[in-house]
Order: C-alpha cells, then sequence, then structure tokens
C-alpha cells in the first residue's frame, strides 16, 4: 500500500550539509517573482530552501522554468550559454523537470527529468529526458558493503567460477581480475579471505548520508531509470533503460559510455568501456577499455580489460583481459578462463555437468581457444594455448600439453587426440604475431592490471617443462616396444627415464603414439608426434631463454654470457613455479608472500595489494633472467658453466632455426592469402585482391618481424662468447 504524506507533514525542518553552502546564498524576493512567473512551484512557499552562487551574475533565475523543487536546491553558476555534445545542443538550466536534494556544479542543463532526487553534479552537466534518477541514503554504487543496520544478506558478491557461489567475491570500485581471482581460488585460507573482506569495508563509514555524483561533463538522454548510481567524468549515456547499484568509472582521458537498451544492475564498470545495444549485465565487474553488446548477457562475472563480447550468454565467470567472444551460439558458464582467449561460434563452454548439483567448474589457462560447436563436461582442465578442434566432448578432460591441438577421436575412437606444440609445428604466424596483436589492441591510458602477452613467458615455460618431463615419462612405459635392447639395460625408472629421453633424442623421425590417460575422464588420449613435440618443445625452451638473456644484456650493456655475468644473475632469486594472477605472471612464491603480508596485517587494503603487484611487476625482468640460466641448465643437466663448445653451438643453432621458423612460416602463412588457388577464386583480378587485403609488402608486422629477425640472430651469434673454450 502506498503511503500518504500530508502536506503540512512534509519536511519541516530540512537539514542542509554546511558544507555544501560555502559560497552559496538565498535567493532575494526578485528572483523568487521570477522563479514563479516562470511557473517554477516549490514545496517551500518561501524558497528557503533554494540556494544559489553569491558572485556577482552568478545566478539568472529566468534560466529556471517549469519545474518543482523540494527539499534543498544548491546551485553553481547559472548563467546564459549552451551546451554541445554531438548533435545535443541544450541551454543552460532547468527546464520541465522535478528535483529534489540536487546539488549542482556551474553552468549545468537539465531538461525534462521526470523525477530527479538526492543527486550532486560536477561543472557542464547535461541531462535530457530522463524518466526517474534517484539515490537512497543506503546507496552502496555497486561496491559490496554494508550500510548501519542492514543484515549480511544485503551484502551484493559476485558469484565468479562457480554456480553455486562457492568462490564468490565482493566487488569494489578499485577492483582487478587479479584481486577476483586471488580472492576466489584460494579459499582454504579463512583468514585470508575475511582480510580481503575487511579491505572492501576499511573506508567505508556505513553512514545512511549517501548520494547519487554524476561528474564533470557528463552526458545522459533519453533514458528510463538511474538508482544509485555514481557517474565518472565526461560520461555519456543514452538510451539506457535501468542502471542501478552501479559506478560508472569515466575520466577525460578514458571517458566510458553506454547506449540504447541497456540494463545493467550491481556492478562497475571501468574507465574506458563501452556497453551498447540491448547488452545485459547484473552482479558484474567489467574493466578497462572493454566492449560490451549486441544484446549480450553477462551474469556474476568479472571481465578482464580489453575484452570485447557481444550477442553471447557469459554467466559465473572470472575472465582475465583480452576475451573474445562475440557470437550469438556461444556461451560460457562456471570458468575461470586465463586471458586472451577467444570463444567461437556455438561453443558452450560449461554446457553440461556431471552431477545433480550445478558445482562444476572449467578452468583454461592463457590462450585458450576452443572450435565452432565444441562443448565440454565439467570439470575440465585447459594448457596455454590450447586449440580445441569442434567437437562434443562427453567427458571431462585434463589437457597437460601447452600450444597443443586438442580432437575427437575418430572412427569409434573415443580417446581425445592430442598434438602437443602444434601451434609451432603448423601455425607459428599465429604464435609470432600474437604479442604484438595483444600490444596493439591495449589501448589503456592507464594499466593497473599488468598484463603478459607474450606466448613466450616463465609461465608457458614451466607448462612446456612439464609436458617434456610428461612425453618422456609414457614413453618410457613402452619403450620396450620401441627399442628393447635400450630398455633392457634399465635397471630401475630413473635409468628408463633416462634410456627414454636418450630414445627421443636419437630418433627424431620416429612416429609412435602415445596413451596418456589422465587426459580424458574414462577413455584417455592418444598422443601423436611426441617425438616431434618434445623436440619443439625444447627448442621454444633455448629461444625463451637466449631471447631474456639477449634482452637483459641490451638494457645492461653486456656484449655476451661471461663467468662474472652469470655471477651477478645467480645472486637474483630464482623462481621455479609461477601463476597467472589476472594476466599478471608472477612466481607462486611471491603469492605466498603477499598471502602472509595480508595475514600479519603489514598489507591491509587493496591499495597496498595492488603496490605488492606492482613490485612483482618491477622485478619481473630480473626474474626471467634468472630463470632462463635455470632452463638451460635444466635441458642439458647441468651448470651453464659446463657446457661444452658443442652444447654452446647446439643452442646457437637451435635458436637461430626456431627463429627464422618462425618467421618463414609467417611470412609463408600469409602468402598463402595471396596464392591459393581458393583464396584468389573470389577476386576478379590480382589488382582487387590486393586492394581487398591489401599489398604483402606493405604488411606492417612482416616488415617489421623481419627486422627484428635479423637484429636477433645476429646478437645470438655472439651470446655466449664469454663462456667459449679456446
Amino acid at each position: 500500500m502506498n503511503k500518504v504524506i500530508y502536506p503540512e507533514t512534509v519536511r519541516p525542518n530540512i537539514t542542509v550539509p554546511q558544507e555544501l553552502l560555502v559560497g552559496k546564498r538565498h535567493l532575494n524576493l526578485n528572483e523568487i517573482l521570477i522563479l514563479q512567473s516562470n511557473s517554477n512551484k516549490n514545496t517551500d512557499p518561501a524558497w528557503q530552501n533554494f540556494y544559489v552562487d553569491d558572485s556577482p551574475d552568478g545566478f539568472d533565475p529566468s534560466l529556471i522554468k517549469s519545474n518543482f523543487f523540494d527539499g534543498y536546491i544548491i546551485l553553481g553558476k547559472l548563467k546564459p550559454a549552451k551546451l554541445q555534445y554531438h548533435d545535443l545542443i541544450l541551454e543552460t538550466g532547468i527546464y520541465r523537470s522535478m528535483l529534489r536534494n540536487v546539488v549542482t556544479g556551474d553552468d549545468c542543463a537539465f531538461k525534462n527529468i521526470s523525477y530527479l532526487d538526492n543527486y550532486r553534479f560536477g561543472n557542464r552537466v547535461m541531462l535530457f529526458n530522463i524518466q526517474e534518477m534517484c539515490c537512497t541514503n543506503h546507496a552502496k554504487f555497486g561496491n559490496g558493503i554494508l550500510k548501519e543496520g542492514e543484515p549480511e544478506s544485503h551484502r551484493v558478491w559476485i558469484g565468479v567460477a562457480n554456480e553455486n557461489d562457492g568462490r564468490a567475491v565482493l566487488p569494489f570500485e578499485s577492483m582487478i581480475p587479479a584481486d577476483a581471482y586471488l580472492w576466489s581460488h584460494y579459499r582454504e585460507d579463512k583468514e585470508v579471505l575475511e582480510a580481503f573482506k575487511r579491505m572492501v569495508e576499511k573506508d567505508n563509514d556505513g553512514k545512511l548520508n549517501t548520494y547519487g555524483f554524476v561528474d564533470d561533463d557528463s552526458v545522459i538522454k533519453n533514458t528510463g531509470i538511474i538508482k544509485d548510481a555514481k557517474i565518472g567524468k565526461a560520461a555519456y549515456i543514452k538510451g539506457a533503460l535501468k542502471l542501478k547499484n552501479f559506478t560508472m568509472l569515466s575520466s577525460e582521458e578514458e571517458p566510458s559510455q553506454i547506449g540504447e537498451g541497456v540494463i545493467m544492475v550491481n556492478g562497475i564498470l571501468g574507465y574506458d568501456s563501452h556497453v551498447f545495444y540491448q547488452a545485459v549485465a547484473i552482479r558484474f565487474v567489467i574493466g578497462r577499455n572493454c566492449h560490451v553488446k549486441y544484446g549480450v548477457r553477462l551474469l556474476n562475472s568479472v571481465l578482464g580489460d580489453n575484452s570485447t563480447v557481444s550477442c553471447c550468454e557469459i554467466l559465473n565467470n572470472l575472465i582475465f583481459p583480452f576475451h573474445e567472444q562475440h557470437h550469438n551460439s556461444s556461451f560460457l558458464i562456471a570458468t575461470t578462463c586465463q586471458g586472451q582467449s577467444n570463444i567461437a561460434s556455438g561453443a558452450t563452454v560449461g554446457s553440461n555437468h556431471n552431477s545433480r548439483s550445478p558445482d562444476g567448474e572449467i578452468f583454461a589457462k592463457r590462450g585458450f581457444w576452443p572450435g565452432l560447436c565444441s562443448d565440454f563436461k565439467h570439470n575440465s582442465r585447459f594448457a596455454s594455448f590450447t586449440l580445441v578442434s569442434k567437437g562434443s566432448y562427453q567427458h571431462e578432460l585434463d589437457i597437460p600439453y601447452p600450444f597443443a591441438l586438442v580432437a575427437p577421436g575418430l572412427n569409434g575412437d573415443c580417446s581425445v587426440h592430442i598434438i602437443p606444440a602444434f601451434w609451432f609445428m603448423y601455425d607459428m604466424f599465429a604464435i609470432a604475431r600474437n604479442n604484438s596483436k595483444f600490444k596493439k589492441r591495449d589501448k589503456r591510458k592507464v594499466k593497473i592490471q599488468h598484463i603478459e602477452t607474450d606466448p613466450y613467458a616463465p609461465d608457458t615455460m614451466e607448462e612446456i617443462m612439464n609436458a617434456i618431463d610428461r612425453l618422456i615419462g609414457l614413453t618410457a612405459e613402452i619403450l620396450p616396444k620401441l627399442d628393447a635392447d635400450k630398455a633392457a639395460k634399465a635397471k630401475n625408472p630413473a635409468e628408463m627415464y633416462q634410456a627414454a629421453k636418450d630414445f627421443m633424442h636419437h630418433n627424431e623421425h620416429s612416429n609412435y603414439t602415445l596413451r596418456d590417460d589422465i587426459c580424458q575422464k574414462k577413455y584417455g588420449a592418444t598422443i601423436f608426434k611426441p617425438v616431434r613435440a618434445y623436440k619443439m618443445y625444447r627448442k621454444i625452451i633455448k629461444y625463451f631463454a637466449t631471447r631474456t638473456l639477449l634482452e637483459y644484456f641490451e638494457k645492461e650493456h653486456i656484449t655476451s654470457l661471461s663467468l662474472d655475468v652469470l655471477k651477478k644473475i645467480r645472486k637474483i632469486p630464482l623462481y621455479t613455479e609461477w601463476e597467472n594472477i589476472g594476466g599478471q605472471i608472477i612466481p607462486k612464491e611471491k603469492r605466498l608472500e603477499l598471502f602472509s603480508k595480508i595475514k600479519s596485517g603489514e598489507i591491509d587494503s587493496w591499495e597496498k595489494v595492488h603496490a605488492f603487484y606492482d613490485h612483482c611487476q618491477d622485478e619481473y625482468e630480473s626474474y626471467k633472467v634468472r630463470y632462463s640460466v635455470y632452463l638451460l641448465e635444466k635441458l642439458y643437466s647441468r651448470p651453464i658453466e659446463n657446457f661444452s663448445n658443442y652444447l654452446y653451438n647446439n643452442i646457437i643453432e637451435d635458436v637461430t632455426i626456431i627463429t627464422q621458423e618462425m618467421y618463414d612460416a609467417s611470412y609463408k602463412s600469409r602468402e598463402k592469402d595471396y596464392t591459393d588457388y581458393y583464396r584468389q577464386m573470389v577476386y576478379s583480378s590480382g589488382r582487387e585482391m590486393e586492394n581487398v587485403l591489401g599489398p604483402m609488402d606493405e604488411n606492417d608486422f612482416l616488415i617489421e618481424f623481419k627486422k627484428t629477425t635479423e637484429d636477433f640472430v645476429k646478437r645470438l651469434k655472439t651470446i655466449f662468447d664469454g663462456l667459449t673454450i679456446g
């Protein structure tokens, strides 16, 4: 039943915050008469609730027409002018609107606001055709906090990665994917979890004195309902249906926009992000430079920076930066996707459960790329840069081989088929271009979330080392069939492992397959081309290590690796386990150090957590250098000082080959677009094809890649000069 408030009981004593009245004054009688003659009405017949700028010529009452005022009204400077944003031109002033408890900055233009309650505005704000815009005194603007007297059940959580909210996190304005990852994926330490919750509440006084806010130069037009919202500078909102319990981060440098038919409830939109065309987002944090459009449904999810999603369904996900999902028929449910991912049309990731409870999850490391019409069963896990061929995968998957192709078995073969190192063998262009592509797409002006875009990084190298070990171990299991004499000489598992490794070294063209039962529940997997993958993985490790060392040499003005340089490098802490937190690669020990500092109280705010991330990033290049030396020593099972000239030359030769292969494969891959018959047949002439595709010899990536390849190979020749013998 509606509550009736009779006139004599309407706010007899209006309390105005005194800090808002600095530089303000009451209206004079002439101004009141002008306002009344312009069809303005006020619940205070004496207009004592109305305050204006007290500077000379700071207020022109003729610019206020046909309005209804209630509560307190405090206006900034108001003089005749026009504000323009694109095609919208409004005269400064307030026209045909209802305002209650409103504070404005200078030179604002409000027109046709049916209901505006408890809001404050910056300078030069434009409001046009708004149905309802109000703010309660307990508003939280999408943050997971509580106000005085509110029960815990009122707190808004985001149920990322799991539909049963077992990994739920509290949203806050400065949240980045790294924060959501640490909170959602390390649930065993209750002390840390409680600390995370305290940090969200740290600056919340809980008082019931909240007001909505729209900052300088923002424009809102033709919008339905805006409730409990905070809008940043230079924001643009047009045609939105509903924005509630919401923060829109925006600045002059990174303006954000919301377009027609959008509904956003209980969430935070990042700087320089754009949401358009019937998109719906409920319980969310959306990062910087994101594009959410074309009817996408985003619920209970954190979306990382530089991501574009449209037309699809995204429910209960933690998504790291550079995620692409553009198709009506794709959906993503209960996943952690660690970035640089692309979800194809028809892909249903998290489409079915293996129990009666929706508690399953899918975990995909960076570079996850499921093919057209692929579906997967909870729980499944994928190594970095896994390419999954079209198919319905009816059983749980655990793919430990990075840069692999995964495909369904054929002709009654229920095992999945895996080619490890597939990208390096057959699509080097995609990997070579990967880092450059993502760096160009990173349009963020302010980069809070550190993002590793290079496929050759410590996290992927650790995975490769584990994959090498796995391939050797599986080969050891069938070595008696491959080389009975060599297997017979092995007296224990360690010797059998070494015998298998030797076999793979010396039988480069051996074309056997392996059986890996862990890769798929019930039916396992068949591993194709294991020796070729083993060889390619080793080359990639050498490539990463030498490239990292050369980058270090350039920074430190070093000509080559020497004993003195090695001594300096060995003083850097060695970390061999790595984690991707939100897109940033850090040593596992650093994550444990962070948790320890949180529990001790040394780190007690999200600001300090972010400073810790910054420190890790500052040391990242040094950590990589130390890890590179470790990788080379691990490959050859001896200290690098004890390498022979043959081994030094072997490294240089392998890296030179793989480097040249990268460029050649990239060039040939692009060349096919111009020479392949099936590519050419849609063009009437070579000139038309060139006009559509652009001249091949003007491809910016290939031009730059050729130069960097030549420079790298030249520098590589002298990398071990300080260590070579004789």
